[in-house]
């Protein structure tokens, strides 16, 4: 009787029976081709009838026709239409241009959206660095409001987010949410460790994030995205050169069969004959990522990097050499040599909708090696001689971070919560070398002497425990409260006599510290919102800082509180938005280095620092196919108390601080001719003193780069010219008791590259 019921309700219906229909597909990201999890699909006519996409960006919706159309929605992406008769089961969403509706996962080591975190932070999407093409990172990270990344030649750089350009310890850099570093070793060239052609995004948080991420996150923490598993076969082979020398090789393979996703990607790149003396660098990076799903809730992320970077060290040149452009180095034998390992691996788990934990094991080994060129000074009494050091700085690190996320049914609350070990034993060697000098000042021949300046290990072990507590009391406000507890233990063995160049005595010492952080968001409504923010930051001296070159420990820990507000404006629909941040950063015992009349430097504690200023973006686009984009920064910092060599500094704005600093980018891609896009890009830095007496300041400089690119069937085509107008400038000056030394910028520089990038076309 039930096969009579059923076959005559089918005679009887035979519309249902013709057009009714399951339709299932994937969607996927149109640059990483990346799976997307949890994008809205549902029918344009009935927002009843939807559904999500899985972990894998598969999705089955049940009761569509070849009438229908599907809308996919998803946070930070363009929404799309498609209609089912185009029986397209590959959806490739585009990440939307508005930074206010970007995902962000550095805020609070959880994806969240850009308006629910208060703090200022900002991304470098994908889509820009395609469009960039950086060979070296400040390209892209100098578009951010409040950065200034200087270019100190052959991806070597320092850094300055709230801060004066200096080298101190006070950026926290991050590879997927780990340190590349560990706590008490940093470098300010650490990010020659990074493997450009493996990142997805950048993440860069101005202000002290030491609440999650511990000591050195103080003027701001940059975390470095890499790419997973594409969804589909991809393949990338890409080539590039310059006129001044440059060479550049970069690859990517990936794929996901099953249940498992892999990722390689690599670059090589070279430098030879440049236009300044002494300058060549070679650099390989490799990058392999292996996703595997365990189940719809769990996944392994194991990912690997090394990088072999060889560079010749300049140095900066004196007033009439910059000013007469003449390029020739004192140097014939410096060089930095860095070789990188690193190995992670982290389980994610969702328990259920309210509860996930995700658990990390790491190792780094790392070493720098170097004959520098800033280590050497002069002999009194004979000119043609002089003092240097070969030394290497090494460690290794076993560390483990465990997180846990809960979340409540009541006033959409949730808590996060962490733990942190490190265990990094170091070494440090320093040998002094003789130098001879020719009749010009070239430093032309050193012989080792067989004398050691430095020779420890330490073995540092790093332990945290941070959580995170957030809430809505109401609808439109947010808050959110952290705290974070540092714990830096060391055990320095000197292998020296006391009286050697470092002579300290062992000792087993450390540091600690709490670190909390409060934060509102508060939405206005229609696009406009505002947040507020205080928080600590905390960094103790480095283990080099503290040891080297001398014979009783003396530098104290620095501590910073961090007082912030600022807001966002969207603009009427979507062609823009406005962001602006307004903070005051005062710091206690800030660390500096301070170098002496025979050119050799020495690290003191200044006493008080303020640090103050207004970062802003505005993006607009007055039509489709034009983008304007103004990230700017006007900043003071002043030294409150700080006494050298029996002068007081005290209200005098500290050394190389610029005043302003803009970056202004307009990009066209026409409609006629998708897949060309032209940019002209103004980079801006402002006047600022060149010595803690503020007695001579340097003017700045402006520069214009032009960047032009055409992608056609898997093939793209870019021609970059930095520095258009072959301005001479300077990325760093200072003026010391010798004289004012210069690090020269590049001249007018041609960029041509050509790469080739295969997708399958899936199923």
């Amino acid at each position: 009787m039930k096969r009579l019921f059923v076959c005559a309700m089918l005679l009887l219906a035979p519309g249902y029976y013709t057009y009714a229909q399951t339709t299932s597909g994937q969607v996927i990201d149109a640059y990483t081709k990346e799976p997307l999890s949890g994008v809205t699909i549902r029918l344009k006519q009935a927002t009843t009838t939807a559904t999500l996409s899985g972990p894998d960006g598969r999705f089955t919706l049940d009761a569509t026709t070849p009438k229908d159309t599907l809308l996919y929605q998803y946070v930070g992406y363009r929404a799309q239409a498609v209609a089912v008769s185009a029986n397209q089961r590959l959806v490739q969403l585009q990440p939307s241009e508005n930074i206010l509706n970007q995902v962000i996962v550095s805020a609070s080591r959880e994806a969240q959206l850009r308006t629910d975190a208060p703090i200022a932070i900002s991304a470098i999407s994908k889509e820009v660095l395609l469009d960039t093409r950086p060979t070296s990172l400040e390209q892209v990270l100098n578009k951010v409001s409040g950065v200034y990344m200087v270019n100190l030649g052959n991806e070597q750089h320092t850094m300055a987010i709230r801060q004066p350009i200096g080298y101190r310890s006070l950026f926290l850099y991050l590879e997927d949410g780990i340190p590349i570093r560990t706590g008490g070793n940093f470098n300010h060239n650490a990010l020659i460790e990074i493997n450009m052609a493996a990142l997805k995004t950048i993440e860069v948080i101005r202000g002290p994030a030491s609440s999650l991420y511990g000591s050195e996150a103080i003027g701001g923490a940059i975390n470095f995205v890499t790419q997973a598993p594409s969804q589909l076969l991809t393949a990338k082979l890409q080539v590039e050169g310059s006129d001044r020398g440059y060479r550049r090789t970069d690859f990517s393979v990936s794929d996901t069969r099953g249940k498992l996703g892999i990722y390689a990607a690599g670059y090589y790149a070279a430098q030879r004959d440049g236009i300044i003396e002494h300058s060549d660098f070679n650099k390989l990076a490799l990058t392999l990522r292996g996703d595997y799903a365990i189940s719809d809730r769990s996944k392994l992320i194991t990912s690997a990097s090394f990088i072999d970077y060889y560079t010749d060290q300049t140095g900066g040149l004196d007033s009439r050499r910059f000013f007469e452009k003449e390029y020739s180095s004192l140097q014939t034998f410096t060089y930095r040599k860095v070789k990188a390992y690193r190995l992670r691996s982290t389980l994610e788990h969702d328990w259920n909708s309210l509860n996930s934990t995700r658990l990390t094991l790491f190792y780094r080994n790392n070493s720098i090696g170097q004959n520098p060129f800033y280590a050497i000074k002069s002999v009194a009494a004979n000119p043609r001689k002089a003092l240097g050091e070969i030394n290497e700085d090494a460690f290794q690190s076993f560390g483990f971070i465990g997180q846990h996320r809960k979340a409540f049914s009541f006033l959409n609350a949730q808590v996060i919560a962490g733990l942190s070990i490190d265990y990094s034993p170091a070494t440090y060697i320093a040998q002094q070398i003789d130098i001879d000098r020719d009749e010009t000042g070239k430093y032309v021949h050193f012989t080792k002497t067989g004398t050691l300046l430095t020779n420890y290990n330490v073995d540092l072990l790093n332990t945290a425990a941070y959580t995170q507590f957030e809430l809505k009391p109401i609808e439109k406000l947010k808050a959110v409260a952290s705290v974070r507890y540092d714990r830096m233990d060391f055990d320095f063995n000197n292998h020296l006599e006391p009286g050697a160049f470092s002579g300290a005595p062992d000792e087993r010492n450390g540091y600690q510290s709490m670190t909390p952080k409060l934060g509102l968001t508060y939405d206005i409504g229609r696009g406009v919102g505002v947040y507020s923010n205080y928080s600590v930051g905390f960094t103790p001296p480095q283990i080099s800082e503290l040891y080297r070159g001398v014979q009783v420990p003396t530098l104290k820990p620095s501590d910073y509180h961090n007082y912030e507000a600022g807001g966002w404006i969207s603009f009427a629909q979507a062609k823009g938005y406005l962001d602006l941040s307004v903070y005051q950063l005062d710091g206690t015992n800030e660390i500096v280095s301070v170098r002496l009349d025979d050119g050799s430097y020495e690290n003191q504690n200044t006493g008080k620092t303020r640090h103050r200023g207004v970062e802003y973006t505005l993006r607009y686009n007055p039509i489709q196919t034009l983008a304007f984009r103004f990230s700017g920064t006007n900043a003071k910092h002043t030294y409150l108390e700080f006494v050298e060599r029996g002068i007081d500094f005290g209200g005098k704005e500290m050394s190389t601080a610029p005043r302003f600093i803009s970056n202004t980018e307009l990009t066209y891609k026409p409609l006629l001719l998708q897949g060309l896009r032209v940019s002209l890009e103004w980079q801006h830095l402002g006047k600022y003193y060149m010595d803690p007496a503020n007695t001579e300041m340097y003017k700045g400089y402006d520069l214009l780069n032009a960047r032009i690119g055409y992608s056609l069937r898997g093939f793209d085509v870019w021609l970059n010219m930095l520095n258009l107008t072959n301005q001479l400038y300077a990325t760093t000056a200072d003026k010391f008791a010798y004289g004012i030394n210069y690090r020269q910028g590049s001249p007018r520089t041609t960029h041509l590259g050509i790469a080739y990038n295969f997708t399958s076309k899936g199923e």
